[in-house]
């Protein structure tokens, strides 16, 4: 089970600062195309190169982890990305995290140690193709309601003469998405488990195309909620309902199971809680800070400033900062693992 955990760990980290290099490399390269001059451009740009290369890699040790370990343990912990990444930009980019952000990322980490001591290997069960088709069917009906009530909602709003999203609609896409990408994973462990029920080996590169097809829409969702919607609602919906997809349909549809003793099932339950806890706080961590008494910000706020500088020596304290290398490690992964926003 800790091999598989280290597995979901090292990837997620792939994925994530991954695309933080990607985006990085992008900001001296001109827009993809399919044009020799610009792939070759692509290719020899040192940190979009490396970048890809670590998404490249931290998919396929997803696919190993997932091969291993149920995905209601699998999903949960790839949470803990975001985690990952905020460290990384605070040593990478020099970004000054706020209080909430080390709440949140010693929570998730806390988190993954107890889905890591409370689960156990389980038995490949049989897959039923009615839990399949059940799974299909309120996935289906799930997405009817919610673009039903998105339709009512973008009505009303035309109606009124309103500009803005609702909260409602961000609401609705960053769900969207996070139930694509718990499915993703969900598909592509079924190719896995149909194989080892003898079923032929041509299931596993079938589930997977449908899992890239899953995240691509996911991905899809998200940027339509991020182009006008606030990340903040959309990447926290996301996010939750990702890790509560996955673990509810690796029960339902996988039939994985919880832990048999009471302990196990305890820290399981309380890894997942405590994951999805440190994510959300990750991702609100800028707003939640504004809350906190204004002498207690800025006596926190000076104490971080003064120890980042102490860390820095005079030869790595650039004269101009760059303003595209700042950004908040709290919608970090979300902004980068999606296009960028047009201007207004």
């Amino acid at each position: 089970m800790w091999e598989s955990i280290c597995l979901t760990l090292a990837a997620t980290a792939g994925n994530n600062i991954g695309k933080v290099l990607q985006k990085k490399g992008t900001i001296i390269l001109p827009p993809l195309s399919l044009k020799l001059k610009v792939i070759r451009a692509y290719a020899v740009n040192k940190p979009w190169a490396l970048g890809f290369l670590m998404d490249i890699v931290g998919a396929l040790l997803m696919l190993r982890a997932l091969s291993l370990a149920p995905v209601s343990v699998v999903q949960p912990v790839s949470g803990c990305g975001l985690a990952i990444l905020s460290v990384f930009s605070h040593f990478y980019l020099k970004e000054v995290m706020n209080v909430f952000d080390w709440i949140g990322i010693t929570v998730a980490g806390i988190g993954t140690i107890g889905v890591g001591a409370g689960g156990e290997e389980q038995e490949a069960s049989l897959i039923s193709v009615f839990q399949l088709l059940w799974l299909a069917l309120v996935v289906a009906i799930l997405f009817v309601l919610l673009n039903a009530w998105l339709h009512i909602f973008k009505r009303q709003r035309r109606e009124q003469e309103l500009g803005e999203y609702e909260v409602v609609e961000e609401i609705i896409y960053g769900l969207e998405s996070g139930i694509l990408f718990g499915m993703a994973s969900v598909v592509s462990k079924m190719g896995f488990v149909f194989v080892e029920q003898g079923f032929s080996a041509m299931f596993i590169p079938m589930c997977i195309s449908i899992s890239i097809c899953c995240s691509g829409t996911g991905f899809f969702y998200q940027t339509r909620g991020l182009k006008h919607g606030r990340a903040i609602v959309v990447s926290t919906c996301a996010a939750v309902a990702s890790i509560v997809t996955g673990v509810v349909a690796g029960m339902f549809a996988l039939g994985e199971k919880l832990p048999s003793s009471p302990s196990g099932r305890l820290l399981l339950l309380l890894g997942w809680l405590l994951i999805m806890l440190g994510v959300v706080l990750l991702v609100t961590s800028s707003r939640l800070i504004r809350h906190l008494p204004r002498s207690f910000r800025r006596s926190r706020q000076t104490s971080l400033e003064r120890g980042f500088n102490i860390r820095r020596t005079p030869s790595h304290t650039p004269k101009d900062t760059n303003p595209s290398a700042v950004i908040q490690a709290a919608t970090l992964h979300h902004l980068l693992s999606s296009p960028s926003k047009d201007k207004d």
